[in-house]
């Protein structure tokens, strides 16, 4: 818990010395860009240690070791592998390069490379403040939870890259960038529709309608999974079935909602982006709500709800009060502090995560997988 505090600590303070708006010059770098640059690359490098020389760290870090070896099976005899094709080509791809050899902690390290260079870059891109959604995007848990469930982070990282495609309206490189994540992990796939719906503009009883179909879902919950089943079949019979949502998610998505209302005529009415925020986490509260019966709704509702670290200091920066915009601004990072230390103290041990205890190769052994027992 330590190491995890000292290198959230740590990275915040670098990205505070970066600045994503600062203006490029014609030849050469200006002491900004340099200092930029150094800044970046130190919190890569911190993100991505930790991540990569991990061993059994994640709750399912040992499923993910008996994919890889099924992949490399996969290489010699006919082998079934529950993963997506896209993931497979990359992890035969990588043994032929490097021998044939059975090296998961390689795969590891190569999909934190892939993710947290990713995600790097999308908060630089997009945000008003690099230092600030950084924060937001450490102390609510992303880069954390991305020790579990390899192939879903990645695809998170790659949906967080498409929302400048939707915002400017280029459909093509959107549905094109999705369909390749959706290699990697197919839930990607509800990106399409979701962000689509997100960045239109509705008149209030065209939400009134839509608010009216979300209801169904409290009513027909049975026909809905039967529907769901169809696209997973897998899920059928396991205990991926059971649905199940987080309060904290749910009051989370609910407090930006009505912070958001406050601000809409200033923030948000004539602002695409905003707008496109606002609607990615009204769907989400909904999602969180009407749909807590269906297997991973967390996981879809992420693909909304990590919009927030934009959003948020994009409705603090629309306060014109400086005196009420401090104050909100300290409340915002004193809940933000609260909430990590919560996440480390009773979350972060849990059987659903498990990213605590932490373990390094270094001075740890893998414990047996199935395919060593069986």
């Amino acid at each position: 818990m330590i190491l995890y505090a000292a290198v959230t600590l740590s990275t915040i303070l670098l990205a505070l010395f970066v600045n994503n708006k600062c203006a490029k010059l014609p030849y050469g770098f200006s002491r900004q860009q340099v200092l930029n640059a150094f800044s970046l690359l130190s919190v890569f490098l911190l993100l991505f240690a930790v991540s990569a020389l991990r061993l059994n760290v994640g709750n399912d870090y040992a499923k993910y070791v008996e994919y890889f070896h099924l992949i490399r099976c996969k290489l010699d005899t006919p082998t079934v592998v529950p993963t997506e094709f896209g993931f497979n080509a990359v992890c035969i791809l990588i043994y032929l390069l490097s021998g044939r050899n059975e090296n998961y902690l390689l795969m590891f390290a190569l999909f934190a490379f892939l993710t947290i260079f990713l995600f790097i870059r999308a908060i630089y891109r997009q945000a008003d403040s690099f230092a600030f959604s950084f924060f937001l995007f450490m102390c609510l848990g992303y880069y954390f939870q991305s020790f579990n469930t390899v192939r879903y982070y990645f695809a998170l990282a790659i949906a967080l890259s498409c929302i400048p495609y939707v915002l400017n309206r280029e459909w093509l490189k959107f549905i094109l960038l999705c369909l390749l994540g959706a290699t990697f992990h197919k839930s990607l796939l509800i990106v399409i529709p979701l962000y689509f719906l997100a960045s239109l503009t509705y008149k209030k009883w065209q939400l009134c309608i839509m608010l009216a179909f979300s209801s169904t879902f409290l009513f027909l919950k049975e026909y809905y999974l039967k529907l769901f089943l169809l696209f997973y079949p897998t899920y059928e019979q396991t205990e991926y079935l059971e649905g199940g949502t987080s309060l904290i998610n749910i009051l989370r998505c609910a407090l930006v909602l009505a912070f958001s209302l406050i601000m809409y005529n200033r923030v948000v009415r004539k602002n695409p982006r905003n707008s496109f925020y606002f609607y990615c986490n009204l769907g989400a509260l909904v999602l969180y709500v009407c749909c807590s019966f269906l297997p991973a709704i967390g996981r879809i509702g992420y693909y909304l709800n990590i919009t927030h670290i934009f959003f948020i200091p994009a409705l603090i920066n629309g306060i014109e009060n400086k005196r009420i915009k401090k104050a909100v601004t300290i409340a915002v990072i004193v809940g933000m502090i609260g909430f990590f230390s919560v996440f480390l103290l009773k979350k972060a041990g849990e059987d659903g995560l498990r990213i605590l205890p932490y373990q390094t190769f270094l001075y740890h052994e893998m414990v047996p997988i199935l395919s060593d027992v069986s």
